[in-house]
């Protein structure tokens, strides 16, 4: 793809990979940040010490804490807010983003008010036409240590999704392209919960048989509440559901089983968050997830006690047992 000026909204771990890897691939970049101060450390520095510390960032990188400045021009605007401040942060560009420019969406969460899909936010907070989303496996650090992966980008329209696969393509970041924008956002979204189930089991100490249980019954789930939604049962086979899962139930890269295996371990969901720099998606879309299950009346008997776990105070060992616990019935 010829040489594109993108704006990423976000300077953190994800929206910096992203940063990385765009330049690599020659295009021009601008980074947006809500904190000036933070983003004069990283040009000093040519890193990200919050975020994404000990990767060495190119140069010619413009960081900017100026709108308007990361937005004119823009080819492409990428989207990589965590979904709690995503809605304010998109209304904040709202006009400012040139008309003809692809959005993409990289956050993976639901809106904590509406229960809205980041590119349904998007569409709503920008005024703007079909928003792409990229979702897959691809944790931050090792995109921007240019190990391989493979990712998918969705959209309704798609000829945004094709340029979305054109952008992001590069010898060692493999993009797919799909038009199940719903399954592949929800796949990103859902992930994290099961994520959390499994860094829990973990941190009890259970073995690799319940791991994979964990992740299996995880995976059907989504797929359950994610068909409810309107999205395809296949999608949650691919990339951005399987894929995804694999990587946010084994990684230790993955926030949200860090976050699950720490709670296994008898710490408390207050203190394990306090301490965090960055954002575990999960711990607040497992209730996003349980009232939508709740809404389609569709069953998620791992999300309610990831939820228990972590809102309710019910203890990990207590919820794998009530798992366990659960009448027979046919796979």
């Amino acid at each position: 793809m010829d040489a594109r000026r993108v704006a990423i909204i976000g300077d953190g771990g994800w929206g910096t990979a992203l940063a990385v890897l765009l330049r690599r691939s020659g295009h021009r970049v601008a980074v947006w940040g809500a904190f000036p101060d933070y983003l004069e450390e990283i040009r000093r520095r040519a890193e990200n010490p919050l975020y994404l510390p000990g990767i060495a960032l190119p140069p010619d990188i413009l960081w900017t804490g100026d709108r308007a400045e990361a937005a004119a021009g823009a080819d492409a605007v990428v989207l990589a807010v965590p979904t709690k401040f995503f809605r304010s942060v998109a209304q904040g560009f709202a006009g400012l983003i040139p008309p003809a420019a692809l959005v993409v969406s990289v956050a993976k969460g639901l809106d904590p008010q509406t229960r809205e899909r980041m590119s349904q936010v998007a569409e709503s907070a920008l005024r703007c036409g079909p928003v792409a989303v990229l979702s897959g496996p691809s944790h931050a650090r090792e995109v921007a240590l240019g190990l391989p992966t493979a990712v998918v980008a969705a959209c309704a329209d798609a000829e945004r999704a094709r340029a979305a696969q054109a952008l992001f393509m590069s010898g060692r970041f493999r993009v797919y392209t799909s038009d199940d924008v719903i399954g592949v956002e929800l796949g990103g979204a859902l992930k994290n919960v099961i994520a959390l189930a499994v860094g829990a089991s973990d941190g009890i100490g259970f073995g690799a048989n319940t791991r994979a249980a964990l992740i299996t019954r995880g995976l059907a789930e989504m797929t359950r509440l994610g068909c409810a939604l309107g999205a395809r049962a296949a999608t949650f086979s691919g990339l951005s559901g399987m894929g995804d899962l694999i990587v946010t139930c084994t990684s230790g890269l993955s926030r949200n089983h860090a976050v699950g295996l720490r709670l296994g371990r008898g710490e408390k969901i207050h203190v394990i968050l306090r301490g965090m720099k960055q954002v575990a998606e999960g711990v607040d879309n497992c209730g996003l997830a349980l009232e939508a299950a709740r809404a389609m009346a569709v069953e998620v008997p791992i999300t309610e006690e990831v939820y228990a776990v972590i809102h309710k105070g019910k203890s990990p060992l207590a919820a794998v047992e009530a798992l366990l616990g659960r009448s027979a019935k046919p796979e």
